[in-house]
Parts: structure tokens; sequence; C-alpha cells
């Protein structure tokens, strides 16, 4: 039986109450039991809804961030000391919205905000794949943020790490690559002509 989307015991108020003040929860140590899921949804742009309405306030929508957690299953879910609650997510459940790199220790470390405000550094706990559309052909790049939340990189951020890229052949093929400390990304193969 499919849980009620809009169960009436489900209360965001609630859910924030639970874990203000909190800047990254433990939602990994939590087994609450499952709730039922709720209308809200993580759009592909970034933007959350609950029950067909965008959320306009960001400190909301940070908050809510904080406590999301992707399980096995593939599911994404809200959990709290108390209660775990599935939602939508169409695509990514942030969005990594600008680069900056940094030097340390003579190494080039790439740094991504994403749109919720989490910082991460692109390296072996946080590692950057791009996936290639079959259709349009076009790159969907992400990065791992925490747990199993991925980031989706926009466009302008893609473009600017294609630009710090370098071209690297490797098993007769030629592809784009971009180092962040220690470890080596592919941006995506390239095209004899691209070369």
């Amino acid at each position: 039986m499919t849980p009620d989307r809009t169960s009436a015991k489900i209360k965001l108020e609630d859910i924030i109450k639970q874990v203000e003040g909190q800047r990254f929860p433990p939602v990994e140590k939590w087994n609450p039991e499952f709730c039922g899921d709720i209308d809200m949804r993580i759009a592909r742009d970034g933007t959350w809804f609950y029950m067909g309405t965008p959320i306009g306030r960001e400190r909301m929508v940070k908050l809510f961030s904080t406590v999301l957690r992707k399980d096995d299953d593939g599911k994404t879910y809200l959990v709290t000391p108390v209660e775990k609650i599935g939602i939508t997510v169409e695509d990514a459940h942030f969005i990594a919205t600008n680069i900056e790199v940094v030097e340390e220790g003579g190494q080039q470390l790439l740094k991504f905000t994403t749109n919720v405000g989490d910082e991460v550094i692109a390296g072996e706990k946080h590692p950057i794949r791009v996936e290639v559309d079959d259709e349009s052909k076009e790159p969907r790049p992400y990065i791992l943020v925490r747990g199993r939340l991925e980031a989706l990189i926009s466009r302008n951020v893609f473009y600017e790490l294609v630009d710090r890229a370098v071209t690297r052949k490797e098993g007769g093929r030629t592809y784009l690559a971009v180092k962040s400390g220690d470890t080596t990304f592919s941006l995506g193969q390239l095209d004899d002509g691209d070369v």
C-alpha cells in the first residue's frame, strides 16, 4: 500500500523544531520508523516545493537540506530522530553554484559551494562524475556532497572546470581531465574532431 503523500500527521513545523540549531544532524545514525511520503519535491533547477508551491524561505530550505538522507533503496528522506519522511528529487539534491580554486601545500584544490551553502573540496571523499544524456549528448556533471547526496554542477561552473581541464590520452581514448589535490577526474571523452 502506498503511503498517503499528504499525511496530516507530518507537519513541517515539527521537523523544524526537531533539528533547528544543528548544522549537520547525525541523520546517518538515526533509524526512525517510516512515516510515509510528503508532497515535497526538489526540482531539477534546485527549487524546493511543498504541496506544489515553491518554498520561498531560504532559511527553511537550508534547514531541511541538513536532514536529507538517500538510503540504499534509492529514495530520499527527511530524517529526524523520530520520523523518516519520503520526498521526491527530480535530479540532484543540490546545485553546485560556485567554484573556487584554492592552493594548499602547493596543490590546486577545487572548492564547490552549493545553493544551500554547503562547501566541499573535490577529491576522493567528494568525487566528480559526469553522465552524458543519451539523446542530447549533453554532459550532466555531479559532485558528491555528503552521504549519497549529490549536487548537479551548474552549467557556468562546469564551463569553469572545462577551462581548467587538460587533455589526456588513455587506452586509445582522449578525454578532458581536471585535478583537485591528488585526485584526477574525467570530464568526458572527446571526439576526434574536438582535440
